[in-house]
Formats: structure tokens, sequence, C-alpha cells
């Protein structure tokens, strides 16, 4: 809204632009139910801010409190709540819808802020202050001009008293929403302790299923493994036993010594090469454990060195500023 008030010839111009969820086209009504007051140039915008400040405002606050009270029954789980609330299903709160109405509550609480208003309140009354200064350096008209300035002079003071109302309203106004805004906040940090609780539970769960699957993969590695070193002790006799099988055993007919008298040969070789093959796969397993080992030790110290250094770099950082936000004076130059 603009206008412009001329003192020579009482006439105030100007131009006003609304949307369709505001009051204007009422308030042009209701100021043309005025016309004997329109002398004043500041009875439109106090028009259109007692619309905006009606008593309407004052009851979407109170039904936003109301639906406060109501999320502050569901998040602390009090005997109050109903089951048939939509915040419950199936007995279980419904955390989504929780949240979800908790921020539609903080933004209904948020709509037409009284700060808002009660600057521009005070813009309004130096204005008129402004108004009532130069009326009063003009000379007092003579009759018929003398009544309509009676008139204005009532109704400036009517008005002034009205601007002085919505301050204190707007005053409490503000206390009341902060106070409604506090108490979302704490709801807010409530319900986001039960959602930290709740994944930290499934972290839990997701923890021992993740265990579990350990256990059950070093079972399987533990019957792999007895499988290999089962490999291991019968692969060398049946390798040696298919190398020898046609000159130490002799089942024809006829043939008086079935067994050749070599065969202790078999028993010297195949027992040492087990042996060996069984002595080296333990050597090599033991030394992979030890390597395995000297890794984790040397992934253990990195990672204390790496926090470390993030410590110092940010202690560093945190003693190289000048100043911090409550610091009245820089702080003395290093000699």
């Amino acid at each position: 809204m603009m206008l412009s008030h001329s003192f020579r010839t009482g006439l105030t111009t100007g131009f006003v632009k609304g949307t369709p969820s505001s009051d204007i086209v009422v308030a042009l009504q209701h100021l043309h139910a005025c016309a004997a007051q329109v002398g004043h140039p500041m009875l439109l915008p106090i028009i259109i801010l007692s619309y905006d400040l009606s008593p309407a405002n004052d009851q979407k606050q109170r039904d936003a409190r109301d639906w406060l009270r109501r999320l502050e029954n569901a998040v602390s789980l009090r005997d109050e709540v109903e089951q048939q609330e939509q915040y419950f299903q199936d007995g279980l709160l419904e955390v989504d819808g929780l949240n979800r109405d908790l921020v539609e509550c903080h933004g209904h609480v948020m709509w037409k802020r009284p700060q808002a208003y009660h600057a521009l309140v005070g813009e309004m009354d130096k204005a008129m202050q402004r108004f009532h200064a130069k009326s009063a350096a003009d000379p007092p008209p003579d009759g018929p001009r003398s009544r309509h300035r009676s008139e204005i002079d009532r109704l400036h003071r009517s008005m002034l008293a009205r601007l002085e109302f919505y301050q204190v309203k707007l005053k409490g106004l503000e206390n009341y929403i902060h106070t409604t805004l506090a108490r979302l906040k704490v709801q807010r940090e409530a319900l986001y302790n039960i959602m930290s609780q709740r994944e930290a539970r499934l972290n839990l769960e997701i923890a021992g299923e993740q265990r579990r699957i350990a256990h059950a993969s070093k079972r399987d590695s533990t019957a792999m493994k007895t499988i290999s070193l089962m490999g291991a002790l019968f692969l060398p006799g049946t390798y040696l036993a298919s190398v020898f099988s046609m000159t130490f055993f002799n089942f024809q007919a006829g043939v008086t010594d079935h067994v050749a008298s070599q065969l202790w040969i078999y028993f010297v070789v195949t027992v040492p090469l087990t042996g060996a093959i069984v002595g080296s796969w333990w050597w090599f397993d033991r030394r992979r454990e030890a390597q395995y080992a000297k890794d984790d030790e040397d992934l253990e110290k990195n990672i204390d060195k790496m926090e470390k250094d993030i410590m110092f770099h940010l202690r560093k950082r945190t003693m190289s500023k000048a100043n911090t936000w409550n610091t009245v004076s820089s702080p003395p130059a290093r000699t």
C-alpha cells in the first residue's frame, strides 16, 4: 500500500495490492461505510490492520495450542491419548505422522508473526504523529471545515488508542507464541530422541544379525579348513599309490609274492612327504596370521595418529582465532 495526502485539498490518493486470502475487498467496503471520517489518511491502513489482527488470528493460535497439547500427549504416551487418534496404528506410535503434524503445527504458529505487525504499528504511530503535528501547525479553519477538523481530531485520538491497544495485544500474543514455539521445540527434541532410540535398537539388531552371520561364516571357514586339511592328508598318499600301483602289487595267477619286498619305500616316501606338506601349510598359515595381526596393529596406530592430527589441527585453528563471540577486545599481539 502507498498513500499520499494533500493538506491543501484534504484528499488522500494511492494504491493498494492484495492477495485472494487478504481482506482488501472487505476493508474497502468498510471504508465506504465510513465516508464521514474518510478525511483521515490513516483510516484505511487502520481498517486493514484491524482485519489482519481480528479475533480469527487469536483463535488460530489457540487452535494451534490445542493441537500442540494433543501432540504432547501422543509423544509422551499419556493416558489422555485415545486409541482412535491418527497417531496410533495397530497400537503402535506413528512417528512419521507425528513429525509431519509437528511441522504443520509450527507453520500455523508462525502465521502472521506479531513481531512484524508490532513494527508496522510503530511505523503507523509515527505517521499519525507527523500528520497530527502538521495539522496542528496549520491555522484553525472556520465554519464547516472547523467541525470537520474536530471530527478528524476525535477520529485521530480513537485511532491512536486503537494502535496502543494493538501494541499491547501484539506483545501478549508474542509471548503466547514464544511459549508455543518453546513447547514445540521440546516435543521435536523428544521425538528425535525416540527416533534415535529406535535407530539405535535397529542398529543393535543389525549388529546381532551380522555377528551371527560372522559366526556362521567362521564355522563354515573352519569346516572348509578341515576339508582342506583332510585333502592335504590323503592327496599325497593317493598320488603315490597311483604311481606305485603297477610295481608293488601283483595279483595275477601263479604269483606267490603278491606284495613286492620294496613296499616299505612307499611308506618311507609318503609319510615324510605328507608331514612336509602339512608342516608347510601350518607354517604358512601362522605366518599369514602374524601378518594380519601386524596389519591390524598398523591400522590401529594409523587411526590413533589420524585422530591426534585432527585434534591438533582443531586446537590450532581454535587458538589462532583473533576474537570469539564474547570477546570484548582483541588479544594482545605476540612478541
